[in-house]
This record gives C-alpha cells, sequence and structure tokens, in this order.
C-alpha cells in the first residue's frame, strides 16, 4: 500500500498571517509593487514551512499563500479563462460568499507559464530534507458551466466532448510540469461531488436526477482521462468537501449516492469530510475499498471551521467505527477541509489551527504503530 496519503496529514491551507494580509492589501491600493509582495509572501511561507515541520508533519504546503481563492486563481492561470464578478456570489449556508467566478471564454489550453509552477519550484526550495513538499490544485469539474443547459460553456456549444477533451489535455499536461518540477505528491480538490450528492438528494423529479448523474460521469471522465499515464512515482489524492468559507458551509448530505462514481477516480489516496453530521455513515467507505483494496482514505474528523478540540477518545472511536467498512491499515487522519479556502480564512487563531493539527498528530500516533 501507498504511504501517500500519510497517516496524519493535511488538505492545504492555512491562515494568512497579519503581515501577508497587510501586503496584499497594500498592493490592490497601489502602495506597493507585485516584487514587494512577493517578498513578503515568500518569506511567509518560509516561515510557514518551518512551522509545519516543526510539529512534525511529513508533507507540508505553502498555506495556499499565493491565492485568493482555493480554486480561481488556478482556473484562471489556465489559457481561455477569465475572471468575472457577477452580482451576487455563491450561497452558503448562513452568507453569500464573494462574488467571483472563472469561466471560458475560448478554447481552453494548458499554460507553460502558470504562475503555480513557480509557486511550487519556491515551496520545494524551502521544504527540509526528508519531507514532501505537496501541491493542491481544483478538479478540472471547477470549470464546468452549471447551467439548466448543460456543463459545456458557449465556446464549445454543441460540443461537450471537445470540451472535456481539451479540459482534460490542459491538467495532464499540468501534472506533468509538476512532475517534472519533482513534484511526487499532488492533490485534487474537487467539491462537485460532494455538491451532486446534495443536489441529487433534492431532485424533485427523474430527469434532474439523470442530469446530475451526467455531470458525474462527466467529472469522473475528465479527471480520469487528466490522470492517464501518470508517473507510477507520483502520488495524487483527491480531496472532497462541502464547501468552507468563513467557517461556513455550501451542501449538507451523505456520500451514498454518488460513491459509486467518486470510488472509480483513479487517485492513490482520498480525503473525505466527516467532522459532523452533514457527512452521513461510513458505509460508502466500503464501496472505496472493494474498487481499490489499497487506496488509503484520510478521514476529515477533525474540523478546521471552529477551535474547540474534538475529544481525543471520540475521534479514536469514530475511526475504530470507519474501520467496519474498510480496513484501520487504509485509514488516516485530517482536517476534513483546509483553515483557509479563501484569503478571508475561517474564524480561529493561529495559535488554535496549529493546535488542531497537534491533536491530529497525538492521536495518529495513538492509532496507527507507523504513524
Amino acid at each position: 500500500m501507498s504511504v501517500i496519503p500519510f497517516r496524519y496529514d493535511i488538505v492545504g491551507s492555512f491562515l494568512r498571517p497579519a503581515v501577508l494580509t497587510q501586503a496584499r492589501e497594500d498592493f490592490k491600493n497601489g502602495k506597493i509593487d507585485e516584487t514587494k509582495l512577493k517578498v513578503v509572501e515568500r518569506e511567509e511561507i518560509k516561515k510557514l514551512v518551518a512551522k509545519e515541520a516543526e510539529i512534525g508533519l511529513r508533507a507540508v504546503t505553502d498555506g495556499e499563500y499565493p491565492r485568493s481563492w482555493w480554486h480561481l486563481d488556478w482556473l484562471v492561470g489556465l489559457l481561455g479563462t477569465k475572471l468575472v464578478k457577477p452580482e451576487h456570489g455563491l450561497k452558503f449556508h448562513t452568507q453569500e460568499i464573494r462574488a467571483e467566478l472563472v469561466i471560458a471564454v475560448d478554447k481552453i489550453k494548458y499554460n507553460p507559464d502558470h504562475p503555480f509552477f513557480a509557486n511550487y519550484e519556491y515551496l520545494k526550495s524551502v521544504t527540509p530534507s526528508g519531507l514532501l513538499p505537496k501541491v493542491s490544485i481544483p478538479s478540472p469539474a471547477l470549470i464546468f458551466n452549471f447551467s439548466p443547459t448543460g456543463i459545456t460553456p458557449e465556446v464549445y456549444k454543441g460540443n461537450k466532448e471537445e470540451f472535456l477533451n481539451d479540459l482534460a489535455d490542459a491538467y495532464k499536461k499540468s501534472i506533468k510540469k509538476f512532475y517534472d518540477l519533482g513534484c511526487r505528491y499532488l492533490q485534487i480538490d474537487d467539491t462537485i461531488w460532494t455538491a451532486l450528492a446534495f443536489f441529487l438528494k433534492n431532485a424533485q423529479v427523474e430527469q434532474q436526477k439523470i442530469g446530475i448523474l451526467s455531470t458525474a460521469n462527466d467529472d469522473l471522465y475528465v479527471l480520469n482521462k487528466s490522470l492517464e499515464g501518470k508517473p507510477s512515482d507520483l502520488s495524487i489524492t483527491m480531496h472532497s468537501c462541502r464547501g468552507n468559507y468563513r467557517s461556513d458551509y455550501a451542501f449538507e448530505g451523505a456520500y451514498d449516492s454518488i460513491i459509486s462514481l467518486l470510488a472509480k477516480v483513479n487517485v492513490d489516496g482520498l480525503f473525505l469530510e466527516y467532522d459532523d453530521e452533514r457527512s452521513g455513515g461510513f458505509e460508502p467507505l466500503a464501496k472505496i475499498h472493494a474498487e481499490s483494496p489499497t487506496r488509503r482514505v484520510v478521514l476529515g474528523l477533525i474540523t478546521s471551521k471552529f477551535a474547540k478540540l474534538e475529544s481525543e477518545d471520540e475521534v479514536i472511536a469514530r475511526i475504530h467505527e470507519a474501520a467496519k467498512y474498510i480496513p484501520l491499515a487504509n485509514l488516516g487522519l485530517s482536517t476534513q477541509c483546509g483553515f483557509a479556502s479563501t484569503e478571508e480564512g475561517n474564524i480561529l487563531t493561529e495559535e488554535e489551527q496549529w493546535a488542531k493539527l497537534a491533536l491530529i498528530v497525538r492521536i495518529a500516533k495513538r492509532v496507527w504503530g507507523d504513524a
């Protein structure tokens, strides 16, 4: 079995330090230039990586410090896309999020000069020996055109297959570029699966269900096509949660309705949200194991949304509950999502953030002898 993902692992994003938040604001207001912003950003990343190493993490990230959004910064860096500002943002459970999204305005293509590549190179340069620099990118499905007329953007009207294949090609080439730069641990963040599970649960007519399942199959297709021919020494995982914006969520509902498709994504590991009752039970884990007996599932039992620390004994009991459906040897532990999927961050302090990670490390070492 692959050791990646690790017994205790991270989704990727961290709260932005005040000095970086101020620098971004100063850049936006024209008080500093991009070069100065980058100096501040990289200095804070260097400090972050040192802290990740100190707490005992085996894979480290740049905290997504160079990003405003967990997904849009990547998508707008692909050729053929554009950032737009609609009148309203998506509605989460208690609030409307910042009104920005990325759309396809031309044929989607790989961008050899995507800024994420330079960001990865810097992360790699400050990662201590023996640790793995981990990079995360959003799923290609995040640029699907979700509308009653289907997922295909206007520029590809009438040719969904070309759209999906172009998208997969851009991702496949991007993944190869990361690999050529030395990346050996890459994560794909995909909130579409949980959104589709929510929509299936609330679908009123059969035709709606057919459309939702069609979108799920399109997500599966483009993901697996993106991953075709990946090097054997490149570990790729997928993270699926239900939204994470200023400690709020977008969707609720179990994985049951979409697990048969989600389990077929050809990744080495899955990070699944299980931090409260909105996530449903552990029964779907059995299908994941049946589909791929060597795949590791990282249980997101610790919430990154709130500061209160979970009970170690209760979390351990839940891990053993999950082990009724998938062997304990196939499991790991993390938060359900990152601490700052957007630059606004969740509602807790940096000290509380690190306490959460220390808790994860302690629990993992109690549960698994190889943690």
